[in-house]
């Protein structure tokens, strides 16, 4: 039987029961941890979450399903329901003090991006431990991508430069009710930033990886004089480690890490600036 949706929440709940437990196990031992699932639906892996974490916090935006849930768990202590929008959730207030969670869920396809740059923000302030997550499978190869490859872009960069990131598995349409029109990929994220051990502030290098990735088709040189660097401070800054005719897509983070604090090291912050 196919199960109700609203399309607006861009609903497809998972029914495959393997599946299921085996995105649930992608998360390790949770028997002493708060985990946060996003978008529980109708508790298909809540029902596994609650039997074996610490404390489970669900979060849906779906006022009926939030009362479903609430109904069906109501004598579970361990598990709190809270309805509401992942987006303008206060990760600082549903984690623990002094400790981290971890977090697993369906996300919505149209706005993965918007979560997984809440859920890095999350990570690098040190509420994140881990994460097992299922998204459209073009979206997953881009998170995953390596420089040099096609995929590879602004979203790799970020996700790659606040996570540690492994493709699991995919799953077809079938695996869902109703079956969405593509395939979904469950990725484990270990939330690692990177900026401190790169030599980077989080705020002007995530500025800078903007600029370098705003055109694909052109080169790294001609992105950040498009972003405000002149040709004689690009000039002075470049490492000869990188081939003047560069894409972003072609270097890795320690590379793009050693441009920008060679232009920051010569006072090149104008370009940087205008884009706060």
């Amino acid at each position: 039987m196919q199960m109700k949706r609203k399309p607006k929440f861009g609903q497809n709940f998972l029914v495959d029961d393997a599946a299921r437990h085996a995105i649930v196990d992608a998360l390790g031992d949770i028997g002493k941890r708060t985990v946060i699932e996003i978008g529980p639906g109708h508790g298909a892996i809540t029902e596994i979450l609650a039997g074996r974490c610490h404390r489970l916090i669900a979060l849906e935006l779906d006022r009926a399903l939030a009362a479903e849930l609430t109904f069906r768990f109501r004598d579970r202590s361990q598990v709190q329901i809270v309805e509401g929008d992942v987006l303008k959730a206060d990760f600082r207030a549903l984690v623990p003090a002094g400790e981290t969670a971890d977090v697993i869920g369906n996300l919505p396809y149209y706005i993965t991006s918007d979560i997984l740059l809440q859920l890095f923000a999350a990570g690098s302030a040190g509420l994140l431990a881990r994460g097992v997550l299922m998204i459209q499978r073009e979206v997953a190869d881009r998170v995953s991508a390596a420089p040099g490859v096609r995929d590879y872009g602004l979203l790799s960069a970020t996700a790659q430069m606040n996570a540690r990131v492994d493709n699991l598995f995919t799953l077809p349409p079938s695996a869902f009710s109703p079956p969405p029109d593509v395939y979904s990929t469950v990725l484990r994220l270990q939330f690692e930033p990177r900026f401190a051990e790169l030599g980077v502030d989080a705020a002007g290098f995530n500025d800078f990886l903007k600029q370098c990735f705003a055109q694909k088709r052109k080169t790294l040189q001609n992105n950040l004089r498009a972003a405000g660097y002149n040709v004689e401070e690009l000039a002075a800054a470049w490492p000869v480690s990188i081939p003047a005719q560069a894409r972003a897509e072609s270097l890795g983070l320690e590379a793009m890490a050693e441009l920008y604090r060679s232009l920051l090291g010569i006072g090149a912050q104008s370009a940087i600036a205008k884009s706060r």
